[in-house]
């Protein structure tokens, strides 16, 4: 029974280390990828293609006919229209028109107004395309004095408000992870990037201030590097800069699923509403869900931050900073939510084209960015970040699945609490409840891990 239990904690603490993204010289070691079928690219750009259709009819027929658009579960772009001649329009390009009484002015409109009013933390609000409407949501801190307050600003906007008592509270997601460690917590790497400056981990704003020491334990024996810029609140991204024994070389963006894969990320895009996304984070490992939601702002206890991206993916304190991606695209960093990823709940993202231009940086691998909008269209690493990985020029498409080697250094929460050497008396008493942890995320994780292999059959090395 003790050998047993022993096998799981170490296969449970195994997954949890490859949780976040393989980052650098501290977690990846070699990546090897298989070369992926012709069917596995075509069905790897459908979800761009969709979201390029849509966003092209918003931007032709302008803000006042339109209120955004998204993907529907059978993959086909939706328009909402506010007359019938642009819903022809929407047919002729062969998308399908939803019209709507309110248009994206009157939505943003009553965006504007809940940003005017007085803060109050513990609310978030953002604008649901499918139901026309701007949801504004109240967690439990809220109190009943700021619900009804909230409640009448809203009915004197207008019907295109409509408020939402959630569970849980709003809150930034940093402690009790491995990954990346600093005195102020934990928090999982987002995506490595560079510029002509150096090399960075991408993660979330709220991780720690500017000048904070990284590490990749948690006995603070191996420097990672030092956070250099940061924007929290108002945005929620910052850069942690390698130290010159930590770099990364190039082409080392290859995103942990478990189970010893890993998603080559090959690009960076803004996600779309209806979009399926995936998420990898040093606490619970890999999880899926959809974008329901862009340009959210969020009152947390520390301060607001908008424009971020809503999904029903979930998240646990310490995935913060961790990836969000899809198709082997970046999308965002972990920014943070309420609810686990045992009950459900909602998390908010940073999106990653605003901080890569805001910091000056691109992908690691890519080419530097040639445009203002900072996203990042390569379809492909180079040949040079490639043959860097022990794979062959052009081999990893979007959503590619390659074979990851090396294990982090640093070790879980998990693994700290079972080796022998920390355990006291006292956490004996616990070892079967954290067994029973354990065990119980690896069958999720195990679950999430098949659903993307699911999704990208065609790509699976």
């Amino acid at each position: 029974m003790r050998h047993a239990r022993r096998r799981i904690v170490r296969r449970g603490a195994r997954l949890a280390a490859v949780g976040g993204l393989l980052c650098g010289g501290f977690m990846v070691t070699r990546a090897m990828a298989a070369e992926p079928s012709d069917a596995s690219r075509t069905t790897a750009s459908s979800a761009q293609a969709a979201a390029d259709t849509g966003a092209g009819l918003v931007s032709r027929l302008g803000t006042a006919r339109t209120a955004g658009n998204w993907i529907a579960a059978d993959g086909r772009p939706v328009v909402a229209v506010t007359d019938a001649d642009a819903a022809d329009a929407v047919r002729r390009a062969g998308a399908r028109p939803k019209v709507v009484p309110h248009s994206m002015q009157d939505l943003k409109s009553a965006t504007q107004d809940l940003s005017s009013a007085p803060r109050v933390p513990g609310t978030a609000w953002a604008v649901d395309y499918t139901k026309n409407e701007v949801v504004v949501q109240a967690d439990s801190t809220v109190s009943a004095t700021d619900w009804k307050r909230m409640t009448k600003l809203a009915d004197g906007i207008g019907d295109s408000v409509r408020m939402q008592r959630t569970q849980g509270t709003f809150t930034t997601r940093v402690n009790g992870a491995q990954a990346i460690f600093s005195t102020g917590g934990r928090c999982s790497a987002g995506f490595n990037v560079s510029n002509a400056q150096g090399e960075f981990i991408l993660t979330a704003g709220h991780c720690g201030p500017a000048g904070s020491v990284w590490f990749s334990d948690n006995t603070g024996k191996q420097q990672v590097g030092r956070t250099v810029t940061t924007a929290f609140p108002g945005s929620d991204f910052s850069l942690i800069q390698y130290d010159s024994a930590q770099q990364t070389g190039a082409g080392t963006n290859v995103v942990a699923i478990g189970g010893g894969n890993g998603v080559r990320i090959t690009g960076a895009a803004d996600p779309t509403v209806g979009q399926r996304v995936f998420r990898s984070g040093s606490t619970s490992g890999l999880h899926d869900g959809q974008v329901t939601a862009l340009n959210a702002t969020v009152n947390y206890p520390e301060g607001t931050v908008t424009g971020l991206v809503e999904t029903t993916v979930c998240a646990e304190p310490g995935d913060s900073g961790g990836p969000l991606f899809s198709e082997g695209i970046a999308l965002g960093v972990t920014s943070g939510g309420n609810g686990d990823c045992k009950s459900g709940g909602t998390t908010f993202f940073q999106p990653v084209t605003k901080a890569l231009t805001a910091l000056g940086v691109t992908l690691a691998g890519q080419p530097a960015q040639g445009s203002a909008g900072g996203a990042q269209q390569a379809p492909a690493p180079s040949a040079t970040a490639m043959a860097s990985q022990g794979g062959a020029p052009g081999s990893a498409a979007p959503g590619a699945v390659e074979s990851v080697s090396g294990e982090g250094a640093a070790q879980t929460f998990v693994s700290e609490l079972t080796d022998p050497q920390n355990i006291g008396p006292g956490l004996l008493v616990i070892g079967g409840s954290v067994i029973a942890l354990v065990a119980t995320r690896f069958i999720r994780t195990e679950q999430d891990r098949n659903a993307y292999r699911r999704q990208y059959s065609q790509s699976w090395g």
